[in-house]
């Protein structure tokens, strides 16, 4: 059995019969088009570049900005916070102590405000 190589080229590709001068041909073709877009997406980038940098800029202010204003209102609602934790430890002191000094009329109480919930969820 006997093979043969053949090339995969047509005969008549290019001005020239040497399909290696053909393939030269189109290497080099090819090459001048990635060159050339490579420029071309170089000069994009560079551009491109200072509109980047000019975006980036500004979300940092927005951002600077927003912790700037943040800030002062975290601090507000920690201390408001903190004042609504002792209000809540004082009422809790001062309902035990109530319920400790009278425990009938805290039960009283009691009947009488589930009987005026349950009315007025009917």
């Amino acid at each position: 059995m006997e093979t043969t190589a053949r090339s995969t080229f047509p005969s008549n590709f290019g001005s020239s019969n040497n399909p290696e001068s053909a393939l030269n041909k189109a290497s080099s073709s090819a090459h001048a088009a990635v060159d050339s877009f490579a420029e071309k997406a170089d000069q994009a980038a560079s551009k491109a570049k200072p509109v980047i940098e000019r975006v980036a800029a500004k979300a940092h202010q927005a951002v600077d900005k927003a912790v700037g204003t943040a800030g002062p209102a975290a601090d507000w609602l920690a201390a408001k916070g903190e004042d609504l934790n002792a209000a809540q430890k004082k009422l809790v002191e001062n309902s035990s102590n109530f319920v400790s000094a009278h425990p009938l009329k805290s039960v009283g109480m009691a009947l009488a405000l589930g009987f005026l919930i349950s009315r007025i969820l009917r």
